[in-house]
């Protein structure tokens, strides 16, 4: 750089055709010759050429310089690069999670049958909690956030989240399912995705935005492959972080994190739960009355997801509150499901329940199943034993649609299928992938009535959700801080209570 500045400064200046070239290209495109010249702090020469060379002469031949750096093209090469080195880490971290998800899911088949031909495996849950509180409480202390971690990572980034997270989770969930805990398996899934994406960090020695693009890959993939539902995986991996806002940076990798992953789960030879709805109980077009019977659904379904949040997060407080130390919430926890599914004859409300899911959409259950379900759960996971809670969600949707086939106008098929995504759709204010989910599983006919009852959830659930770690990107209702954490919203609340109070106090002794 120094001597490109002493070359231009020693006059005559040499090579007076190529000072020309130069001039002529500032003639097309003089930002950059002006730019140029700035950074190196070179005097623009004179215009004069020798010989028969002009700057008139030489602009024709920048000319398609000129329209190709006008032209899309130019951001088009520009992008193609960036986007195949996001797509290729977003692979590689499909292909981790998706060959976890199977292994996961092939674990948890066992550990469920297992405990099926055993069923006196129910009273060792509690000794079985202590077992995996006690390895959280010494292994686990920094990962026992879970998915909430994952979340906090992506949007206020500390630490690569540390491996040792998909090992124990992985194990303890199937520990949970082996000896009878109500738990689910989508939470596993997403933080071993997570977990294994983010250590390419360090690898590749990525930025922190890249970073933070690698972790929303991992989440989708994780999502997509534990369910087979690519595309909702993909639209969960940008909605879950934040109420109301998505961020389409990371569209591209998550959708191809999400296809992958799900391709390598099936391709280990997994395959999921067929969930069917028979074509024929669609309308040829939507009526009315389905319409407002899923709009029904969609607000009932909504107020059971946020009441299935409250009470978890409620649980688990208490827990904490009464019991200090650690691995005994799990053996409490374990002495009421056990106690409870025993005294009650209630095995379907363990596990994951799929065979009554299933059953919700071909039979008439009892209309309390979907109460059953959530209490059983909200014990389990709140007490400190691991696991999702999608999967349960699941059911109390499809048993509480089925329920409402009494009262409301749509078949019971039509109504278990609704509630299945509405109610997860209101608990985890992920309205978007909740339709994308239930096109995927049920078929594109039911893609408005899902609709329609996932947006009316999600505006019924309120600020409230199974992922505590959830910003608020737009408020549904009401002026809310933006990117306030869902757990921080309480002590706003009161915060914002107290100031009105003493506000109040203010003008009663003012008018005194």
């Amino acid at each position: 750089m120094a001597y490109l500045r002493r070359s231009f400064r020693k006059p005559p200046l040499p090579g007076a055709d190529d000072a020309c070239k130069i001039l002529a290209c500032r003639e097309v495109a003089g930002y950059a010759y002006e730019h140029f010249s700035r950074s190196l702090r070179i005097p623009i020469p004179s215009r004069q050429c020798s010989g028969n060379l002009s700057t008139t002469s030489l602009v024709p031949m920048f000319e398609p310089m000129k329209m190709f750096h006008d032209s899309p093209l130019r951001d088009l090469f520009g992008v193609l690069p960036r986007a195949a080195h996001v797509s290729a880490l977003a692979a590689l971290a499909g292909v981790m999670a998706g060959s976890a998800s199977a292994l996961f899911l092939v674990a948890l088949d066992l550990a469920t049958d297992t405990r099926l031909i055993h069923p006196w495996l129910l009273w060792l849950l509690p000794v079985a909690g202590f077992g995996v509180g006690w390895i959280y409480l010494r292994l686990g202390a920094s990962v026992e956030a879970g998915n909430n971690l994952l979340i906090d990572e992506i949007h206020d980034p500390q630490r690569v989240v540390p491996l040792r997270m998909a090992p124990l989770v992985l194990v303890g969930t199937v520990v949970t399912h082996l000896f009878g805990g109500s738990a689910g398996r989508e939470g596993t899934a997403v933080q071993m995705g997570g977990a294994l994406a983010d250590q390419l960090t360090h690898v590749f020695r990525l930025s922190g935005e890249q970073r933070r693009v690698l972790l929303m890959s991992g989440i989708a993939a994780g999502f997509a492959s534990v369910f087979g539902t690519p595309l909702a995986g993909a639209v969960f991996g940008l909605e879950v972080l934040a109420i109301g806002r998505l961020r389409y940076d990371a569209l591209l990798p998550c959708l191809v994190a999400a296809l992958v992953g799900d391709a390598v789960t099936r391709a280990w030879g997994v395959h999921h739960t067929a969930y069917t709805i028979a074509p024929g109980l669609f309308a040829a077009s939507m009526s009315l009355s389905g319409a407002f019977s899923a709009a029904v659904a969609g607000v009932l379904c909504g107020l059971a997801g946020m009441a299935f949040a409250q009470a978890t997060h409620a649980m688990s407080a208490f827990m904490k509150r009464r019991i200090a130390y650690a691995p005994l919430r799990p053996v409490a926890g374990g002495v009421l499901v056990a106690a409870a599914a025993t005294a009650l004859g209630t095995p379907q409300y363990l596990g994951l329940g799929i065979p009554t899911i299933v059953d919700a959409f071909h039979t008439t259950l009892p209309w309390y199943d979907f109460l059953g379900k959530a209490l059983f759960t909200v014990v389990t996971l709140g007490s400190g034993f691991k696991g999702g809670e999608v999967t349960p969600l699941f059911y109390i949707g499809a048993t509480l649609g089925n329920a409402l086939s009494h009262v409301l106008t749509l078949p019971a098929a039509v109504l278990a299928g609704i509630g299945f995504v509405a109610v997860f759709a209101g608990a985890a204010n992920t309205p978007i992938a909740s339709t994308l989910m239930a096109i995927e599983i049920f078929g594109p006919q039911i893609g408005s009535y899902a609709a329609i009852a996932c947006v009316l959830a999600y505006l019924c659930s309120g600020h409230t959700g199974i992922y505590r770690a959830q910003r608020v990107g737009h408020g549904k209702h009401g002026a809310v801080p933006e990117g306030t954490r869902l757990a921080d919203l309480p002590a706003w609340r009161k915060s914002l209570g107290a100031g009105r109070r003493a506000t109040e106090d203010a003008q009663d002794t003012h008018r005194r």
